[in-house]
């Protein structure tokens, strides 16, 4: 196993760690060794994130209110925008994976690499406090946030598609995902349904990016009349 040592300098944890270690342990491989896995921090992690990014928005973005620092947030943490921070971290050649997960090249999967990153932070928030996981919070996603509160008006298409369904009356979107491929390079693909009628379709590399490809599918079908 790689050594923790030069990501937990760069986190300021120990390398012993006990927090940091089960964060960077997927499922597959603690029930390969009976040990506990980071489904908890992760969690956690969700949970710190979001209030570490609401708190920012708040101190450093008063021109933002309640509705538009939600959109902004939900710009910011999301599956994609986690896994960008994962990568940046260079976390994957620290993730335990079981042997299953190694072989389909687990490392390299946005939604595995975004549970990670949750995880992490929600480490550092044990281990060092909710300040110090809110500094690396805004050092990770800072420059997001940043672009995102520079034009909060440019909502996410799920965001938008389900303000203009609730706007009409028509209920929730509802999202039926199949997918296809080695678990490795699986595509998806998304129908949105709205009122009872497909409205858009859409396909990409995890199940949150082909809904948001459906959903824009759906809104630039026409949706709007």
């Amino acid at each position: 196993m790689t050594s923790l040592e030069p990501l937990a300098q760069r986190l300021g944890l120990s390398a012993h760690s006990e927090a940091l270690a089960v964060a960077l342990t997927h499922s597959s491989y603690a029930a390969e060794h009976d040990c506990d896995s980071n489904e908890r921090l992760e969690f956690l992690g969700d949970a710190v994130v979001d209030l570490a990014v609401a708190d920012v928005i708040v101190t450093l973005y008063p021109e933002l209110n309640e509705g538009t620092g939600s959109l902004v947030r939900s710009r910011v943490v999301n599956e994609a925008s986690l896994a960008r921070a994962a990568r940046r971290l260079d976390l994957a050649p620290y993730l335990r994976l079981g042997r299953g997960e190694v072989k389909s090249r687990g490392h390299e999967r946005s939604s595995l690499l975004a549970d990670a990153f949750e995880a992490v932070v929600a480490a550092l928030y044990l281990d060092l406090g909710f300040e110090a996981a809110k500094a690396f919070v805004h050092e990770s996603l800072g420059e997001a946030l940043a672009d995102a509160a520079s034009d909060p008006s440019e909502v996410d298409p799920k965001t938008r598609l389900r303000q203009w369904a609730d706007a009409h009356g028509l209920g929730e979107p509802i999202y039926e995902v199949s997918g296809e491929g080695p678990a490795h390079a699986t595509t998806f693909e998304a129908t949105v349904v709205i009122d009872g009628h497909a409205r858009g379709v859409g396909r990409g590399p995890s199940k949150k990016a082909a809904e948001a490809a459906a959903a824009r599918a759906a809104y630039g079908a026409g949706v709007r009349a």
